[in-house]
């Protein structure tokens, strides 16, 4: 099963809170044992996990991205670009959650982020839920 959700970015670099939009895509199914594959296919996006309930993280993880790969740092790509490319490269366009009794298997404090690089855009994620068998 293959689902996409719809993320409206609206500044150059951003981190939104899509656990709840996962999770309702779990919902929808009949699967409550599984893994819960999610693929950003965007070259200045990606994906995490981490902490969802001081806002101040994320912050804190922007502020250090943007300080470590500065925008304007002599690039060689010509779109400008270059930094969103390469923090795309370390933070990763794909991630995976297990799905036990319906529900998204992550810490207590964790959240699932979509992390823009180069907006303001129109994006998405795609979504594959894999029921477990065994």
């Amino acid at each position: 099963m293959l689902k996409h959700i719809d993320v409206k970015t609206n500044s150059r670099t951003e981190m939104i809170d899509i656990t709840s939009k996962i999770q309702n895509i779990i919902n929808e199914t009949d699967i409550k044992d599984g893994i819960c594959y999610l693929y950003v296919p965007h070259t200045t996006a990606a994906i995490t996990i981490n902490e969802g309930a001081d806002p101040s993280v994320k912050k804190d993880i922007l502020q250090s991205l943007n300080n470590l790969i500065p925008q304007d740092a002599g690039y060689s790509h010509i779109e400008g670009n270059a930094d969103s490319h390469i923090k795309t490269t370390l933070i990763n366009p794909c991630i995976f959650v297990f799905i036990k009794e319906g529900k998204l298997q992550i810490g207590r404090w964790q959240s699932i982020f979509f992390c823009e690089f180069d907006g303001p855009r129109q994006r998405e994620v795609i979504v594959k839920i894999v029921k477990d068998y065994t």
